[in-house]
């Protein structure tokens, strides 16, 4: 459905979808950019097209199921502290949803309690605000344990704010786990105290994760396989990447936030090594801060990561500013996204592109200097993957060390051992000895060195 501007008097289309579980009207109240108007800007320094933002959010609302009635752009002048909106776009808003008779009223924007509670009582309808939505999404979307309780934990710090008391002081809780049901039947005080044994539960159970976490993060740190972790807007592409790379089956599909729940997977280089690629979650333009804390634990595999791959649709109209987003995310989590020896920008999508297009794509990526190219891939059609891996080969290369060794042919334990704790470069038998070349992690130098003898490679 094409986005309209509340301004116009043009018809309003309705759309359909194939699971009708309920009809909403999406609402874009955006700040109309001007000098001086700091808040017109949003948190990246690359101004997001209005179109695209609402297109966003649509997207969200039928990433639940939900039928968008129709999708509109109400420029705003200011924020009203009441309302978020001026009264007469409040009317005109309250009219229109009666007129579509939808059940659910969706802001693009982060609504404080008040908001929300007057916008319900003027315009007659649920309202649930971008991040109230995002968390909606993540409740529906988290299937390993790990991922329900950090959801679970982001859905209640949100609704712990939410109980504000109206005319009466029963109607409007929002007790339990999303925001479409009923009004609850406890007072907010007694609401307020379950919710807060609850969260301190769950923030005690996350900890166990985390440190379960860590062990087999310990784990893997004694065996040479380095972290190479995807990150990137949500619907970049991360996991058709990923199961590119992998040739795993994780769930890919043109949707926002499709993949919560990371996932791990052996990642096979091209001389022979190996690593562990992690898909993460999708970012997104004003990730609620209870999800960025929430998902701490996940994107502990983010943090630890030696090369990290920010996926980018770059036939997006909006590239620029999903690149700033996720900047500010990385930010968030203490990541340098301008450290070039550990994150490599991969440009995907450019099967969409033609021949034409791509020719420029592929000059513009080459004026990028030497130290932050630019890996250009389709992850459906595989096109730039073998480059890709090459690259990230040589990224983790960079941090490890290769050694020349000569080792007896019957010391089948030896070398079993270098096959299983190092790279093999190379490998070839002379009078009953291999000579090999192996690369190995900074910890198993000096059992290489001392064990087989092994002297620094010097390249013929």
């Amino acid at each position: 459905m094409e986005p309209r501007n509340f301004d116009g008097d043009a018809d309003r289309p309705r759309s359909a979808g194939a699971k009708q579980t309920g009809r909403v009207l999406v609402i874009g109240p955006y700040l109309r950019a001007r000098a001086g108007n700091a808040d017109a800007q949003t948190e990246s320094h690359v101004q997001r097209n209005a179109e695209a933002r609402l297109d966003e959010a649509a997207g969200l609302a039928r990433a639940i199921d939900l039928v968008v009635a129709d999708s509109i752009i109400a420029p705003i002048n200011q924020i009203r502290p009441a309302t978020y909106i001026g009264k007469g776009k409040v009317e005109e808003i309250a009219a229109l949803a009666k007129s579509l008779d939808v059940e659910l009223v969706v802001m693009d924007c982060a609504l404080a309690p008040i908001q929300q509670r007057n916008l319900e009582k003027e315009l007659h309808a649920k309202v649930l605000d971008r991040t109230g939505l995002i968390l909606e999404i993540f409740g529906r979307r988290a299937k390993t344990k790990e991922g329900s309780l950090q959801v679970e934990l982001a859905h209640l710090n949100y609704q712990r704010s939410r109980l504000v008391r109206s005319w009466t002081h029963l109607e409007r809780q929002r007790g339990g786990f999303g925001f479409m049901g009923g009004p609850g039947e406890t007072q907010i005080e007694a609401d307020r105290r379950l919710i807060q044994e609850r969260i301190t539960k769950l923030e005690s159970e996350l900890k166990k994760v985390q440190a379960t976490r860590r062990l087999h993060r310990a784990g893997r740190q004694r065996v040479p396989y380095r972290v190479v972790a995807l990150v990137g807007y949500t619907n970049a592409g991360k996991s058709t990447l990923f199961n590119r790379l992998t040739r795993a089956d994780v769930q890919a599909a043109d949707m926002l936030f499709a993949t919560l729940d990371p996932t791990l997977r052996a990642l096979n280089l091209p001389h022979g090594g190996k690593a562990m690629l992690s898909d993460t979650v999708g970012f997104i333009s004003n990730l609620p801060t209870q999800l960025v804390a929430a998902f701490r634990a996940t994107l502990e595999e983010v943090l630890e990561a030696d090369v990290i791959l920010h996926v980018r649709d770059i036939s997006h109209e909006d590239a620029e500013a999903q690149q700033s987003d996720v900047d500010a995310v990385l930010r968030q989590l203490g990541i340098n996204p301008d450290d070039s020896g550990r994150i490599i920008e991969v440009w995907n999508k450019i099967d969409r592109y033609d021949p034409e297009q791509r020719e420029e794509l592929l000059n513009i990526a080459a004026r990028r200097p030497e130290d932050h190219p630019a890996m250009l891939v389709s992850a459906v059609s595989g096109e730039g993957i073998d480059a890709l891996l090459g690259a990230i080969e040589e990224r983790l290369a960079a941090k490890r060390t290769t050694l020349d060794l000569s080792i007896d042919a019957a010391d089948g334990a030896g070398i079993s051992w270098l096959h299983r704790n190092s790279e093999v470069l190379a490998k070839e038998l002379h009078d009953g000895r291999f000579d090999m070349t192996v690369r190995v992690d900074e910890t198993k130098r000096d059992i290489v060195v001392n064990r087989f003898d092994a002297v620094p490679h010097h390249a013929t």
